[in-house]
């Protein structure tokens, strides 16, 4: 399989351009993913791509064995349940599946976004008042 640079730059463009966090492209058998590493996030030294089918996927092999929680719709990321008072999360907090981990407004509706799983908090991948997209990790646990 040969990989499309230049698609690949144009869908980095578009990332930016659009100020999205995340793009994903698929062309029959084909498919690629690109996305931007949230601030404050460090890149890991053992990103690899790994290529099998027809597919290319980025893995990173401390993510292996992570669960992620994702956004269940489009809006506002909020940390706390109000602006001063203390974070629902933190890294490093053991949480159990269902619990409040943020909550997302969208068309002055709050709407709390629970831990699918149990696990501890590993990252945090959004700011508070972040705007975030429908399917977007919010927060890994392992």
């Amino acid at each position: 399989m040969k990989i499309d640079k230049k698609l690949i730059k144009e869908l980095v463009d578009n990332l930016k351009e659009f100020n999205l966090s995340e793009l994903e492209y698929q062309d029959g058998q084909t498919k690629i993913k690109v996305s931007k590493i949230p601030i404050g996030v460090e890149p890991s030294k053992t990103t690899s791509a790994v290529v099998s089918q027809n597919k290319t996927v980025l893995k990173d092999s401390d993510e292996v064995d992570t669960i992620r929680v994702k956004s269940p719709i489009i809006g506002t990321a909020y940390l706390a349940p109000e602006p001063g008072a203390k974070k629902f999360v933190k890294v490093g907090d053991k949480i159990k599946k269902g619990q409040t981990v943020m909550i997302v407004e969208a068309m002055k509706t709050m709407n709390h976004v629970p831990s699918t799983s149990d696990g501890e908090v590993k990252k945090i991948l959004v700011e508070d008042g972040q705007a975030v997209e429908f399917g977007q990790t919010l927060i890994l646990l392992k």
